[in-house]
């Protein structure tokens, strides 16, 4: 009996011990790793990554390499590996940047005479290339950088038209903006030269200094710029000598739209305003600023304290704010959507003197009044947006006064009613009259359509500085108005030789014409249809 109990526990272990598993085999995969030219096999548990299989494979891996599959894979079967040796490079080549061929036509010369007024030059730059390499193979090749060693400079061939316009004299220097150039006439309307030929002036800005020897313009941002900047604010100093070269002095100022223009009376001090550009219409945010900088006889620019900081600028102030600098330099007057007054120089606060309503374009656009100064800097003359019946909201009225805003003493007048939203009235120098007496006139716009003043055309008007006398001065009767815009004219800076009377150089059909008060003579000096903007100094 103890015998067959022992052969039952012995039998019993050895049961229990052949029913123990023992620990399964360990499964290996095969994988060919092509790299560096070559395939080499290695054995691999399964489920093991591709990382864990290169390591052990001793094949390292660089910051561009690709690995197909990729590193973090789990691998279950026999699998390939490769590794794709990536390499970049880079590459500084310079390019030859050839220049423009540029043709004025001039009506000062014969017809059909040609002139070289600037040999053309080729540009450099340097462009830097990325490329990348593959196994030790090109790619790709992508330049990644673009600098400019040395700009362009465009070939100008002046070639000559028939001057149809019998040329006159003209006092002082007047100055005009055709087709993005500027051009100079001294002595007579036949005497006429470019001296600007970058070809981009945008028209933003285009004015003479005080002493007609700078031009002030602004010039737009090319096109590999444009997203950056809408455009940038320059200088020319013009000799007077046509041989000598104009200089041009980069003011370091971008995005003026609305103003910039010389204190009179000043060794060329400068004051300008500035937006941010936008991509949304109408393309900026104005700042509502003013700033001031100072420009040197040998053309260095010195920035200077502001006197207005950047603000909301009140109503629609996001158009922005414009400003005109009184005839003594001393105060400077300012207009926006809202009011017309001054900006106080000592603590850059701005005063209301008008109080305006704004005017609801329900556009991209605002209304800004045009302003202007008497010659003695006690009065300016501005336009007032006053209510009517009839419409929704005082904001829509159409209803637009020319109006005086004594500075000293005395209330706003409005002294010619429903002269349109776009008068833009301009004070003339100091006139001495029959008596002896010194006195001035103002000329401005008035709308042929004064309740449609948005679109309508304008005739030329001008008048006495208290409103008395007004006379239609151009266009004859019959032909057609004005289109209104800013910088539309500007007063002669003396009495025409001819005639002795005052006049007004005007861009009317965007040619520029002279307007002589006396009797309202009228002489056309452009026929080429591409005048945009006019000074006279």
């Amino acid at each position: 009996m103890r015998f067959f109990l022992g052969f039952l526990i012995l039998l019993a272990l050895a049961v229990t011990s052949c029913s123990t598993p023992s620990d399964a085999p360990q499964q290996f995969i095969q994988v060919n790793i092509v790299a560096d030219g070559g395939t080499r096999q290695v054995r691999a548990t399964v489920g093991s990554t591709v990382q864990e299989v290169l390591s052990a494979a001793g094949v390292e891996i660089g910051t561009l390499d690709r690995v197909e599959p990729a590193l973090p894979t789990s691998l279950t079967g026999d699998s390939q590996v490769e590794v794709v040796r990536v390499e970049e490079e880079y590459q500084v080549e310079q390019v030859v940047l050839p220049f423009e061929h540029r043709v004025l036509r001039n009506e000062s010369l014969p017809e059909g005479e040609s002139r070289l007024m600037q040999p053309g030059v080729n540009g450099l730059q340097e462009v830097t290339y990325r490329k990348v390499f593959e196994n030790g193979q090109e790619v790709s090749r992508h330049p990644v950088k673009t600098v400019i060693i040395t700009e362009a400079i465009p070939e100008i061939v002046m070639i000559g038209s028939q001057l149809p316009f019998a040329p006159f004299e003209v006092g002082g220097r007047l100055a005009y903006l055709a087709g993005g150039y500027a051009w100079l006439i001294e002595g007579d309307t036949g005497n006429r030269r470019p001296v600007i030929t970058t070809g981009d002036l945008d028209g933003r800005v285009f004015s003479l200094s005080p002493d007609a020897e700078w031009l002030l313009f602004t010039r737009r941002a090319p096109a590999e710029k444009a997203t950056e900047y809408i455009n940038s604010l320059w200088a020319a100093r013009l000799p007077s000598n046509p041989a000598l070269e104009v200089e041009l002095v980069d003011l370091n100022v971008q995005n003026v739209i609305h103003f910039a223009d010389w204190r009179p009376g000043s060794t060329y001090t400068i004051a300008y305003s500035t937006v941010e550009p936008r991509t949304s219409a109408p393309g900026w945010q104005a700042n509502n600023d003013l700033r001031l900088l100072s420009l040197n006889s040998s053309g260095q620019v010195k920035e200077l304290e502001p006197l207005l900081d950047t603000n909301m600028g009140g109503k629609y102030g996001w158009w922005g704010t414009t400003f005109a600098w009184s005839p003594d330099g001393q105060q400077i007057a300012y207009a926006r959507p809202d009011s017309v007054g001054l900006v106080n120089m000592e603590t850059g606060a701005v005063e209301p003197r008008l109080d305006i309503i704004p005017y609801q374009t329900r556009s991209d656009w605002a209304w800004v009044p045009g302003i202007c100064w008497t010659p003695d800097s006690k009065v300016l003359y501005t336009v007032d947006h006053l209510p009517s019946t009839g419409v929704t909201s005082p904001e829509e009225s159409p209803v637009f006064d020319l109006s005086a805003v004594p500075l000293e003493a005395g209330p706003n007048l409005h002294i010619v009613s429903q002269s349109g939203m776009f008068t833009y009235p301009l004070a003339s120098p100091v006139q001495v009259d029959e008596s002896g007496e010194s006195a001035s006139l103002v000329a401005y716009l008035q709308a042929i359509f004064p309740s449609q003043s948005d679109t309508s055309r304008y005739e030329l008007y001008i008048m006495d500085r208290d409103g008395s006398n007004r006379s239609l001065l151009f266009p004859t009767q019959g032909a057609p108005g004005l289109e209104p815009q800013i910088g539309w004219g500007v007063w002669s800076p003396g009495t025409l030789e001819e005639s002795g009377s005052y006049a007004l150089g005007i861009v009317y059909q965007d040619n520029l014409w002279i307007v002589d008060i006396s009797g309202g003579i009228t002489r056309q000096v452009t026929g080429d249809g591409l005048v945009v903007r006019v000074d006279w100094k």
